[in-house]
């Protein structure tokens, strides 16, 4: 059997090799020979698949089998054999690679299929390892949030909206949030996963296989649950890529979220946290400083993740139906985001761990009267006074108290009653800091049986796996 002229899986129809240039320009090994361990496996797929359809002997099929396990072997155990490959693409790599092994019979394994179809499956299953990877660290920093929690149950927290002082809370409160936040990036990593995990193999080029390859059965083999509906889809689609690169920016935003709040908690106007140096820099020049940089890298490392997300859309949006060799560039920085994320949740979850929090200062700005504003107008509806007019009615009392230079719980009885009569000796018990928080008891609230009850339900999540979809 007579040696193609060139060794290219396309060359047949040019006389004149490629320029050098846009040679190096087009190839993508570099980028797509991380994707070799699933190409191997689609190739055992699709080479079983061919000796059912009797395009491939028995005696073919395990000479294949064998030659691919070997590829993989050297592949796992050589990465110089990988780097120095002259390779276009993973796909060119595998067979220049069994032709290496099986000579001309390597030739056979492409029978019915093309490139648009095997790239589009290796993606796909990788889209679907690494999202289920990173939803376990995900939940591992749920998890740290939530031991926090634990540890600082009963300190309170002033609550702050537009980063004014609001209404006190419990700092539990405050870290389940951020957890709550978490779980919902399991269930958007899970969902990615799910749209990853249909079978495009026997879609060809754009218009199915001509061969009588068993599709079910190899989307089986190789752990999808179902196949693509539409051939021309199939190869053109990289829905599964978006939302995968869309969860990657929820976490990554989520992160910054979290990282925000402790690079304020940690600076000297605040010092609710004191910064773990494991996780913390010092400054070159001036001795005194203990820098969040971990927290200050989490938060702008976001905008790399959100530039992927833009980019694949920016691709996707003005091209026809069917492959295009556009989306050549849906994987590089994918690849890149997934990376970061993965590094972003186990720096933020070793940095929160090793935080502690200064339940002094927390407690001291809890304790400022301002936050117990609404308590004193909660107070006056409780005794009669419709919520509107209660609500006008301390606002005139915080007037004349920030008039004299108080604080409006210094402010006596009767001064209080000359605003609002309804007000009683027994106001200031009943709008106290801890009757503030524990009076917030509803499923979700601050109080502390609200808080443990949280604390349970995200538990249990996290040791079911995340709620998965």
């Amino acid at each position: 059997m007579a040696e193609p002229k060139d060794d290219r899986l396309w060359g047949g129809r040019f006389e004149r090799a490629p320029d050098a240039l846009f040679d190096e320009f087009q190839n993508s090994f570099a980028c797509d020979c991380r994707l070799l361990p699933y190409e191997i496996a689609v190739d055992r797929a699709w080479a079983k698949a061919l000796e059912r359809a009797e395009i491939l002997t028995a005696e073919e099929l395990e000479a294949t089998l064998r030659a691919l396990d070997r590829v993989a072997e050297r592949s796992a155990r050589d990465p110089l054999w990988l780097a120095s490959s002259a390779a276009e693409d993973v796909h060119h790599f595998v067979e220049k690679s069994l032709r290496e092994e099986l000579g001309p019979l390597a030739w056979k394994l492409h029978t019915g299929r093309s490139r648009n179809e095997l790239v589009a499956a290796d993606f796909r299953l990788f889209v679907r390892d690494a999202a289920r990877e990173l939803a376990g660290l995900i939940r591992a920093l749920a998890g740290a949030l939530v031991s926090q929690a634990k540890a600082y149950l009963h300190v309170p927290l002033a609550g702050m909206t537009h980063l004014q002082h609001a209404q006190p809370l419990l700092l539990s409160h405050f870290l389940l949030s951020h957890a709550q936040a978490f779980q919902r990036d399991v269930r958007r990593v899970n969902a990615a996963a799910a749209s990853a995990d249909a079978c495009p193999l026997g879609s060809g080029a754009l218009a199915g296989c001509a061969f009588p390859v068993d599709r079910d059965l190899i989307a089986r083999e190789l752990g999808f649950s179902r196949i693509t509906r539409n051939s021309i889809d199939a190869v053109g689609d990289r829905d599964f890529a978006l939302d995968y690169l869309f969860a990657l920016a929820g976490i990554a935003t989520h992160l910054s979220r979290l990282a925000e709040d402790f690079v304020l908690f940690a600076s000297e106007e605040f010092s609710y946290l004191v910064l773990p140096e494991e996780y913390a820099t010092g400054s070159s020049l001036m001795p005194q400083k203990k820098n969040p940089d971990s927290w200050e890298l989490l938060r702008g490392k976001t905008g790399r993740i959100l530039g992927a997300l833009v980019g694949l859309f920016t691709t996707l949006k003005g091209l026809p139906t069917g492959y295009q060799r556009d989306l050549q560039e849906d994987k590089e920085t994918l690849f890149a985001a997934s990376d970061e994320v993965e590094q972003m949740l186990r720096v933020a979850a070793g940095a929160l761990s090793a935080s502690t929090f200064r339940e002094d200062r927390l407690l001291s700005a809890a304790q400022n009267p301002s936050l117990r504003a609404t308590e004193a107008a909660d107070y006056l509806v409780r005794h009669g006074v419709p919520f509107r007019r209660a609500h006008e009615l301390v606002g005139q009392l915080l007037r004349e108290a920030e008039r004299r230079g108080r604080a409006w719980t210094e402010l006596s009885l009767a001064e209080l009653q000359k605003v609002a009569p309804e007000f009683g000796p027994d106001l200031f018990e009943e709008a106290s800091l801890e009757k503030a928080i524990a009076r917030k008891a509803v499923p979700g609230g601050t109080a502390e049986s609200a808080v443990r009850a949280q604390i349970t339900e995200l538990e249990q999540e996290l040791g079911e796996g995340g709620n998965q979809p």
